[in-house]
Protein backbone atom coordinates (compact mmCIF):
# COMPACT_ATOMS: atom_id res chain seq x y z
CA UNK A 1 0.00 0.00 0.00
CA UNK A 2 1.21 3.44 -1.22
CA UNK A 3 2.47 6.10 1.94
CA UNK A 4 0.40 8.96 1.88
CA UNK A 5 2.70 11.78 2.36
CA UNK A 6 2.55 13.13 5.54
CA UNK A 7 1.26 17.12 5.73
CA UNK A 8 1.82 19.08 9.33
CA UNK A 9 -1.21 22.19 9.12
CA UNK A 10 -0.49 24.73 11.44
CA UNK A 11 -2.95 27.31 11.33
CA UNK A 12 -4.84 29.28 14.17
CA UNK A 13 -7.67 29.26 12.37
CA UNK A 14 -9.85 26.62 12.20
CA UNK A 15 -12.33 26.98 9.12
CA UNK A 16 -8.66 27.82 7.01
CA UNK A 17 -7.20 24.74 8.55
CA UNK A 18 -10.51 22.72 8.04
CA UNK A 19 -10.65 23.81 4.29
CA UNK A 20 -6.88 22.85 4.06
CA UNK A 21 -7.17 19.56 5.63
CA UNK A 22 -10.34 18.29 3.70
CA UNK A 23 -8.78 19.29 0.37
CA UNK A 24 -5.37 17.31 1.58
CA UNK A 25 -7.34 14.11 2.27
CA UNK A 26 -9.23 14.33 -1.32
CA UNK A 27 -5.85 14.81 -2.89
CA UNK A 28 -4.05 12.09 -1.55
CA UNK A 29 -2.10 13.35 1.63
CA UNK A 30 -2.50 12.49 5.41
CA UNK A 31 -3.48 16.05 6.91
CA UNK A 32 -2.41 16.61 10.59
CA UNK A 33 -3.58 20.22 12.04
CA UNK A 34 -2.47 21.87 14.71
CA UNK A 35 -3.47 25.92 16.09
CA UNK A 36 -0.10 26.73 17.75
CA UNK A 37 3.58 26.45 18.09
CA UNK A 38 3.79 24.20 20.96
CA UNK A 39 1.48 21.46 19.29
CA UNK A 40 2.80 21.97 16.10
CA UNK A 41 6.49 21.17 17.49
CA UNK A 42 4.67 18.15 19.75
CA UNK A 43 3.85 16.47 16.47
CA UNK A 44 7.49 17.05 14.42
CA UNK A 45 9.07 15.41 17.81
CA UNK A 46 6.93 12.32 17.67
CA UNK A 47 6.60 11.99 13.73
CA UNK A 48 8.30 13.41 10.95
CA UNK A 49 6.22 15.24 8.17
CA UNK A 50 6.94 15.06 4.98
CA UNK A 51 6.05 19.20 4.68
CA UNK A 52 4.57 21.69 6.72
CA UNK A 53 2.33 24.42 5.44
CA UNK A 54 2.82 27.26 8.51
CA UNK A 55 0.52 29.67 9.27
CA UNK A 56 3.06 33.27 10.13
CA UNK A 57 0.35 34.89 12.64
CA UNK A 58 -0.06 32.61 15.59
CA UNK A 59 -0.69 32.82 18.93
CA UNK A 60 2.74 33.05 21.22
CA UNK A 61 5.27 31.40 18.81
CA UNK A 62 5.31 32.94 15.08
CA UNK A 63 4.87 30.66 12.26
CA UNK A 64 8.78 32.82 11.33
CA UNK A 65 10.11 32.41 14.44
CA UNK A 66 8.73 28.97 14.30
CA UNK A 67 11.09 28.31 11.11
CA UNK A 68 14.01 29.80 12.16
CA UNK A 69 14.31 26.99 14.72
CA UNK A 70 13.16 24.51 13.05
CA UNK A 71 15.87 25.05 10.43
CA UNK A 72 18.94 25.43 13.46
CA UNK A 73 17.34 21.84 13.99
CA UNK A 74 19.26 18.84 12.79
CA UNK A 75 16.38 16.54 12.23
CA UNK A 76 13.98 19.17 10.91
CA UNK A 77 15.83 21.19 8.80
CA UNK A 78 15.64 19.40 5.47
CA UNK A 79 11.68 18.97 6.21
CA UNK A 80 10.15 21.47 3.14
CA UNK A 81 7.99 24.63 5.07
CA UNK A 82 5.41 26.48 3.08
CA UNK A 83 4.47 29.95 4.62
CA UNK A 84 1.15 30.70 4.74
CA UNK A 85 0.72 34.18 5.31
CA UNK A 86 -1.51 37.69 4.74
CA UNK A 87 0.99 39.39 3.86
CA UNK A 88 2.09 40.67 0.33
CA UNK A 89 4.85 42.92 0.36
CA UNK A 90 8.40 41.73 -0.74
CA UNK A 91 10.14 42.29 2.10
CA UNK A 92 7.78 39.74 3.91
CA UNK A 93 8.09 37.44 2.11
CA UNK A 94 12.28 38.04 1.67
CA UNK A 95 11.89 38.08 5.19
CA UNK A 96 10.16 34.34 5.31
CA UNK A 97 12.16 32.80 2.98
CA UNK A 98 15.19 33.92 4.93
CA UNK A 99 13.73 32.22 8.17
CA UNK A 100 14.03 28.95 5.82
CA UNK A 101 10.53 28.73 4.53
CA UNK A 102 11.12 26.96 1.03
CA UNK A 103 7.84 28.80 -0.66
CA UNK A 104 5.49 31.48 0.19
CA UNK A 105 1.59 31.26 -0.38
CA UNK A 106 -0.75 34.41 0.40
CA UNK A 107 -4.18 34.45 1.62
CA UNK A 108 -6.48 34.36 0.32
CA UNK A 109 -4.89 31.55 -2.11
CA UNK A 110 -6.73 28.74 -4.15
CA UNK A 111 -6.79 25.34 -2.96
CA UNK A 112 -5.03 23.75 -6.35
CA UNK A 113 -2.56 27.02 -5.91
CA UNK A 114 -1.54 25.08 -2.86
CA UNK A 115 -1.39 21.67 -3.34
CA UNK A 116 0.38 23.11 -6.90
CA UNK A 117 2.91 24.21 -4.61
CA UNK A 118 2.71 21.50 -2.15
CA UNK A 119 3.50 19.15 -4.87
CA UNK A 120 6.30 21.12 -5.97
CA UNK A 121 8.45 21.22 -2.73
CA UNK A 122 8.03 17.65 -2.39
CA UNK A 123 9.24 16.87 -6.02
CA UNK A 124 12.56 18.80 -5.01
CA UNK A 125 12.50 17.23 -1.82
CA UNK A 126 13.40 13.47 -3.31
CA UNK A 127 16.80 13.84 -5.45
CA UNK A 128 16.85 12.75 -8.78
CA UNK A 129 18.12 9.56 -9.01
CA UNK A 130 22.03 9.50 -10.51
CA UNK A 131 25.29 7.65 -10.13
CA UNK A 132 27.08 10.22 -10.87
CA UNK A 133 30.01 11.74 -8.27
CA UNK A 134 31.37 15.40 -9.57
CA UNK A 135 34.36 16.87 -8.00
CA UNK A 136 35.35 20.36 -8.72
CA UNK A 137 39.12 21.38 -6.66
CA UNK A 138 38.48 19.63 -3.18
CA UNK A 139 35.06 19.86 -3.33
CA UNK A 140 33.00 16.84 -4.04
CA UNK A 141 29.30 15.60 -4.58
CA UNK A 142 28.29 11.76 -4.75
CA UNK A 143 24.99 12.01 -5.67
CA UNK A 144 24.57 8.56 -5.11
CA UNK A 145 24.54 8.51 -1.77
CA UNK A 146 23.66 12.40 -1.14
CA UNK A 147 27.18 13.26 0.33
CA UNK A 148 28.68 16.60 -0.18
CA UNK A 149 32.11 16.68 1.05
CA UNK A 150 34.92 19.64 1.34
CA UNK A 151 38.73 18.71 2.26
CA UNK A 152 37.41 14.94 3.47
CA UNK A 153 34.89 16.59 5.64
CA UNK A 154 31.07 15.85 5.39
CA UNK A 155 28.57 18.81 5.00
CA UNK A 156 25.29 18.87 5.50
CA UNK A 157 23.17 20.26 2.60
CA UNK A 158 19.33 20.55 2.09
CA UNK A 159 17.59 18.62 -0.68
CA UNK A 160 17.13 22.08 -2.84
CA UNK A 161 20.08 23.50 -1.78
CA UNK A 162 21.72 19.66 -2.91
CA UNK A 163 20.33 20.00 -6.81
CA UNK A 164 21.16 23.31 -6.52
CA UNK A 165 25.19 22.48 -5.81
CA UNK A 166 24.86 19.44 -8.23
CA UNK A 167 23.84 21.42 -11.05
CA UNK A 168 26.61 24.21 -10.47
CA UNK A 169 29.00 21.82 -10.22
CA UNK A 170 28.36 20.08 -13.15
CA UNK A 171 28.75 23.45 -15.37
CA UNK A 172 31.61 24.81 -13.11
CA UNK A 173 32.87 28.35 -14.28
CA UNK A 174 29.77 29.15 -16.35
CA UNK A 175 27.61 32.55 -15.10
CA UNK A 176 23.34 30.96 -14.51
CA UNK A 177 21.25 33.40 -14.73
CA UNK A 178 18.75 33.18 -11.82
CA UNK A 179 15.84 32.35 -14.55
CA UNK A 180 17.73 29.32 -16.06
CA UNK A 181 18.59 28.38 -12.53
CA UNK A 182 14.80 28.65 -11.75
CA UNK A 183 14.16 26.38 -14.91
CA UNK A 184 16.55 23.62 -14.22
CA UNK A 185 16.20 23.58 -10.85
CA UNK A 186 12.62 24.52 -9.73
CA UNK A 187 11.33 23.23 -13.17
CA UNK A 188 8.72 25.70 -15.17
CA UNK A 189 7.13 26.08 -11.87
CA UNK A 190 4.98 29.10 -12.54
CA UNK A 191 4.69 30.62 -8.54
CA UNK A 192 8.98 30.54 -7.75
CA UNK A 193 10.10 34.15 -7.79
CA UNK A 194 13.56 35.02 -8.79
CA UNK A 195 14.16 35.70 -5.48
CA UNK A 196 14.13 32.15 -4.25
CA UNK A 197 17.32 31.77 -5.83
CA UNK A 198 19.50 34.27 -4.12
CA UNK A 199 17.86 32.73 -0.72
CA UNK A 200 19.25 29.44 -1.65
CA UNK A 201 22.71 30.50 -2.46
CA UNK A 202 22.67 32.47 0.62
CA UNK A 203 21.80 28.66 2.46
CA UNK A 204 23.93 26.79 0.67
CA UNK A 205 27.19 28.88 0.97
CA UNK A 206 26.33 28.80 4.57
CA UNK A 207 26.27 25.12 4.34
CA UNK A 208 29.21 24.43 2.76
CA UNK A 209 31.25 26.59 5.34
CA UNK A 210 34.70 27.63 3.75
CA UNK A 211 33.84 26.34 0.22
CA UNK A 212 31.40 28.78 0.11
CA UNK A 213 33.62 30.95 -1.66
CA UNK A 214 33.32 29.39 -4.67
CA UNK A 215 30.10 30.24 -5.64
CA UNK A 216 30.14 33.84 -6.75
CA UNK A 217 27.84 36.51 -7.25
CA UNK A 218 28.24 37.78 -11.38
CA UNK A 219 26.91 41.85 -10.91
CA UNK A 220 23.65 42.02 -12.74
CA UNK A 221 24.32 38.43 -14.83
CA UNK A 222 24.15 35.70 -11.84
CA UNK A 223 25.98 32.86 -10.23
CA UNK A 224 29.15 30.61 -10.82
CA UNK A 225 30.99 28.07 -9.43
CA UNK A 226 34.51 28.47 -9.33
CA UNK A 227 37.36 26.42 -8.22
CA UNK A 228 39.60 29.83 -8.61
CA UNK A 229 38.12 31.11 -5.78
CA UNK A 230 38.62 28.61 -3.24
CA UNK A 231 42.26 28.53 -4.75
CA UNK A 232 42.95 31.82 -4.16
CA UNK A 233 41.47 32.14 -0.48
CA UNK A 234 44.10 29.01 0.12
CA UNK A 235 46.77 30.69 -0.81
CA UNK A 236 45.80 33.96 0.84
CA UNK A 237 45.09 32.61 4.11
CA UNK A 238 48.61 30.64 3.56
CA UNK A 239 52.05 31.62 5.99
CA UNK A 240 54.66 33.42 3.72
Amino acid sequence: MRKLPRVLVVEDEPAIAELIAVNLRHNGFAPTVVFDGTAAQREVDAVLPDVILLDWMLPGESGVQLARRWRQHERIKTVPIILLTARTEESDKVQGLDAGADDYVTKPFSTQELLARIRAVLRRRAPEIVNDTVQVGELSLDAATYRVTHQGRELKVGPTEFKLLHYLMKHPERVHTRGSLLDRIWGDHVFIEERTVDVHVKRLRESLGSAGTMIETVRGAGYRLTAQAAAKTKTDTTPA
